[in-house]
């Protein structure tokens, strides 16, 4: 594989609106490149493309190569599709029969990072919080960092933000196997656990796929708090939560409310200082720790690191608040595997907790779900059914395939039936448009909403106000 970004070539992406395959397009715009792509959705995304020089098609036919390589004559053209792309597209389907030179975004990602000292976060996990938290201490404590993930990130109000920088932190994506493509400086392992049923048969397949991840990495960083990465990756740079002795970063919470975590820092067992961090959560935290051991390990300051932590902040549709409708609050989450609903269930409920306590008695915690994939429905209905239950209302809407084709007749309500058997509020609906038609009838006044999933269920908030914004 050719591992450098030649001049004069252009880049079209099949698929250019994922926030993924967006974010590696504008680093080749911001490093000079020519760039164009096609989407069959007009999102943000796109939009930013545009404005950043990218001709964007909103079609999939092979017209649109042609007019890409009468434009580009003099270019080498780079075809760039990820594994969400289908055989069947037309675009992808004529340059396979042109021969045009085809390439994984993971390659292009891989040949960016190749420039800089690259700090790279993987897991199964909150790789997109990591990151981000990750990012932002990078940016305030050495204003000499870069960034390429999958999530808008704060501080930069983009997926991705490229200069002439030192560091690079990116996100690696292990769902289709591709993780095996990068070579990282530093390789950052938040968790592991199973899913991506379409691609991996099981546990040990994923694990193959970090142990290759891990192999490609000059320096490993890895969570000791679990399991599967604890008992299978040798590291001296290892990070808890939990336990102090022999282990190089550790962060102990005092307090974790609504509204801050507090905790004792640790390096090598020795107690450093206490930090004040404003994000709730004990998984916000390890993800937390781990930007902060990453940032010491290419030697950040403690003293820097304390001075901007305070200016950490999730990203987008990372427990988003979105805000209150008719006395109702409401959340995004991007949560869609059975071990994520529980953490941002159980995050949630310090809300209502605190809630109330206070201000507002008697509000619920209402679940709005989205199932994504019919295969990981099918591989954790059990899983999901529990921690949907531990909500005080579950909603479901129909699941989103990601290109899936449904082999097996799963739907919601399959999950439905089970949740009934443990908690009686629970109904299907098709998509959020019929929730709203029903919205004030399903909800109280003081409900705690948190509406979940990775498909496109993070139109709640703008069907419920009327707006017509460009998908989120």
């Amino acid at each position: 594989m050719n591992t450098k970004l030649q001049s004069k070539e252009h880049f079209h992406f099949i698929g250019i609106g994922g926030i993924g395959m967006s974010a590696i397009a504008i680093a080749l715009i911001k490093k000079g490149y020519s760039v164009s792509g096609s989407d069959l959705v007009k999102n943000k995304e796109t939009q930013k493309l545009k404005e950043l020089g990218a001709i964007i098609f909103d079609s999939q036919i092979k017209n649109n190569i042609n007019l890409v390589i009468s434009k580009f004559q003099s270019q080498k053209i780079n075809i760039v599709i990820s594994s969400a792309i289908p055989e069947e597209n037309e675009e992808l389907s004529y340059c396979k029969k042109n021969n045009f030179l085809i390439k994984h975004r993971s390659e292009i990602l891989s040949m960016i990072m190749k420039s800089y000292i690259s700090l790279s976060i993987a897991g199964s996990h909150g790789k997109t919080s990591t990151s981000t938290f990750l990012s932002t201490l990078l940016e305030l404590c050495t204003h000499n960092s870069s960034s390429i993930t999958g999530g808008i990130i704060p501080i930069y109000k983009s997926n991705a933000h490229i200069e002439n920088t030192k560091f690079l932190v990116t996100e690696i994506d292990e769902s289709d196997g591709t993780i095996t493509n990068y070579y990282s400086t530093i390789g950052i392992i938040n968790n592991i656990d199973f899913d991506h049923c379409d691609h991996f048969s099981d546990i040990n397949e994923v694990l193959t796929s970090f142990k290759k991840f891990a192999s490609n990495s000059e320096k490993l960083l890895i969570n000791f708090d679990c399991e599967i990465t604890r008992n299978n990756f040798n590291s001296n740079n290892q990070w808890s939560n939990k336990i102090i002795n022999n282990i190089a970063y550790s962060i102990i919470p005092n307090v974790i409310n609504k509204n801050t975590t507090i905790g004792k820092y640790y390096e090598n067992g020795d107690f450093i200082d206490t930090l004040t961090i404003p994000v709730p959560g004990l998984h916000n935290l390890s993800n937390i720790t781990a930007a902060v051991a990453a940032s010491r390990m290419i030697g950040v300051s403690f003293k820097e690191i304390k001075k901007n932590i305070k200016s950490l902040e999730l990203p987008k549709k990372r427990f988003e608040f979105r805000g209150k409708f008719k006395q109702r609050i409401i959340y995004d989450d991007y949560a869609h595997h059975p071990n994520e609903i529980k953490a941002t269930i159980s995050l949630a409920k310090l809300f209502v907790e605190d809630n109330n306590k206070n201000e507002k008695p008697n509000g619920r915690l209402v679940a709005i779900f989205q199932p994504h994939r019919f295969t990981r429905v099918k591989e954790f209905i059990h899983e999901f059914v529990r921690e949907l239950a531990k909500a005080d209302v579950i909603y479901l809407t129909n699941i989103f395939g990601a290109g899936e084709k449904n082999t097996d007749n799963i739907n919601s309500k399959l999950i439905a039936d089970l949740i009934y058997k443990k908690n009686k509020n629970v109904q299907c609906f098709q998509n959020n448009y019929e929730i709203k038609n029903k919205f004030l009838k399903l909800t109280q006044k003081n409900d705690f909403i948190v509406n979940m999933g990775a498909g496109n269920c993070h139109d709640l908030w703008s069907i419920l106000n009327n707006k017509n914004n460009l998908s989120d």
